[in-house]
């Protein structure tokens, strides 16, 4: 028995140094992504883990964590002036999606998801079967707006290259991904956790406005 004890007793100091070290390592992606402007959150991630000297896999923190520390970190360090963009680049969104009415948009991203700095662009999927709509649309409305692309997973087995347009509104960058409109059925999966994406209609996102802004108030 004692040595099963020895052994159970290594076996949760091991954990708890793994879980310390996915600690220190998400907080670490969460500063660079927040301070140096890293996009990526697996990038942030392997330059978190050069900088600590941490190199053993099971110490990696998932996308998830780092996002939650990104949060954490801008709530701490950076309060107002974060609320206070947060909220413009959501109102801005809102805007864009009563706009873009007739491509059933959804804003997804880290304007969606809280995350978003100075330097996130208001990112929205847009729907049409019309490869041609979307562009026309800009055109018609004196829009100049620069075309790339994106792959996309729709699912575990299929991926899309989907077009881009990006344009620049309100002194805030715009990007609209184009999906076929079957799409609206279930979200490609996101980057982060292989999951479907987070995604808001003009609705949802005047819903989350209005608890923003509720929130803010007993917060003051």
């Amino acid at each position: 028995m004692p040595h099963a004890n020895a052994r159970r007793h290594a076996h949760e100091h091991a954990l708890s140094r793994t879980r310390e070290r996915r600690h220190r390592l998400a907080h670490e992606a969460a500063r660079l992504m927040a301070e140096g402007g890293i996009r990526d959150y697996h990038q942030a991630k392997l330059k978190a883990a050069s900088r600590l000297g941490i190199h053993d896999d099971a110490s990696l923190p998932r996308n998830r964590e780092i996002e939650e520390a990104l949060r954490e970190y801008q709530r701490l360090f950076a309060g107002a002036t974060h609320a206070a963009g947060l909220r413009e680049r959501r109102e801005a969104a809102l805007r864009a999606l009563e706009f873009f009415a007739g491509f059933d948009p959804r804003l997804v991203g880290p304007v969606l998801e809280g995350t978003a700095d100075a330097h996130s662009p208001v990112a929205l999927q847009l729907f049409s079967d019309d490869a041609d709509a979307v562009p026309r649309f800009l055109e018609e409305h004196g829009i100049p707006a620069e075309a790339s692309s994106r792959r996309l997973r729709l699912d575990p087995q299929r991926e899309l290259d989907a077009p881009v347009w990006l344009f620049s509104a309100e002194e805030l960058a715009f990007d609209l991904t184009v999906l076929p409109r079957l799409a609206l059925r279930q979200a490609p999966l996101s980057g982060l956790d292989e999951k479907p994406m987070r995604r808001a209609s003009a609705s949802q996102l005047s819903e989350l406005l209005a608890e923003d802004e509720i929130s803010g108030y007993f917060a003051g």
